[in-house]
């Protein structure tokens, strides 16, 4: 599972794990690439190794969005698909979306689909998400709740699991612009709900950049 518009322009070019807030900031149609050291998405590891990530954004002046995301998970690929409406007026955003998580036969997961809720008010940003994972023909419900707190290129999010999923995590990072490109580091702290029985700790590295259409 892989959240594709985040609260800052930074983490949507890279896939840095805070959490889904659309900011529409220009209206137009955008494309980005990532490259991340290691995959991981709401505190659980993704993949072992190196991702490489690509998407496309529309955002139109009245709120609406749509987009697609695509990343490298290891034995296959996962694409993502999503839309929605965010209202902003100064440092204030609402907004309500759709995202569903894909992946080809030869990949690790099954297909999640999911409302999405946010909020925010200047550096203080809140996500709730509802989903169901098609799990193979078994089928589980789960919700994810989310803060998120940004500060001069700092941010730190705590995220939880609920419904028939478990697990929470805190990740705190960094993200800023060098040379045109968009550079980033975060260190996650998953619980052993999310590390598959142990505590989970990572240090993950980003670079990407985004093109206007």
């Amino acid at each position: 599972m892989k959240k594709t518009l985040t609260a800052t322009a930074i983490a949507s070019a890279l896939g840095l794990s805070v959490i889904a807030v659309p900011s529409i900031a220009q209206a137009g149609a955008s494309a980005n690439i990532g490259l991340t050291s290691n995959y991981y998405f709401r505190g659980i590891e993704q993949t072992e190794s190196a991702s490489a990530s690509a998407g496309l954004d529309y955002e139109h002046d009245s709120g609406l969005y749509v987009g697609t995301w695509a990343a490298d998970v290891e034995t296959g690929l996962e694409y993502d698909l999503y839309g929605g409406y965010v209202y902003s007026a100064d440092n204030f955003h609402v907004g309500a979306g759709v995202t569903g998580y894909y992946y080809t036969d030869d990949a690790f997961d099954d297909s999640y689909e999911e409302v999405n809720l946010y909020a925010g008010f200047g550096p203080v940003s809140l996500e709730h998400s509802i989903g169901t994972w098609d799990g193979y023909g078994d089928e589980a419900d789960y919700t994810f709740t989310a803060v998120n707190v940004e500060y001069a290129g700092f941010y730190g999010t705590f995220g939880s699991h609920g419904d028939d999923f478990e697990g929470s995590y805190f990740e705190v990072g960094y993200g800023t612009e060098i040379g045109g490109f968009d550079v980033g580091a975060g260190a996650i702290f998953a619980d052993e709900d999310l590390g598959g029985g142990d505590e989970d700790e990572a240090l993950v590295f980003n670079i990407g950049k985004s093109f206007d259409l």
